[in-house]
């Protein structure tokens, strides 16, 4: 099983970018997705969650009201809608896939916010 991120790349400070992660050799409603991400010398960090039991979304204070998380479960694909984006977001995002059992990373995509 594995899950890929895409949609990175350079924004000016007050775009959008929209993040994707497509998972496979799993089953898809039966994990929680989340994103993380890592900004330049530090440690990684939560960004949002989707819960896939009840479909109950979760953010960290500092992104919350500017990003989206969704879930297409016919396309095992999360997305990271990103708005208003800030030089702070700059960072390595990560998706995750959790189940009770276990859990898989992305390899990231990197989010470059300039001004």
């Amino acid at each position: 099983a594995q899950v890929v991120e895409s949609g990175g790349g350079l924004v000016q400070t007050g775009g959008s970018l929209r993040l994707s992660c497509t998972a496979s050799g799993l089953t898809f409603n039966q994990y929680t997705m989340a994103w993380f991400r890592q900004g330049p010398g530090k440690e990684r960090e939560f960004v949002a969650s989707h819960v896939h039991k009840d479909g109950s979304t979760y953010y960290a204070d500092s992104v919350k009201g500017r990003f989206t998380i969704s879930r297409d479960i016919a396309k095992n694909t999360v997305y990271l809608q990103m708005n208003n984006l800030r030089l702070e977001d700059t960072a390595v995002y990560y998706c995750n896939a959790i189940s009770d059992y276990d859990n898989y990373w992305g390899q990231g995509t990197q989010v470059t916010v300039s001004s």
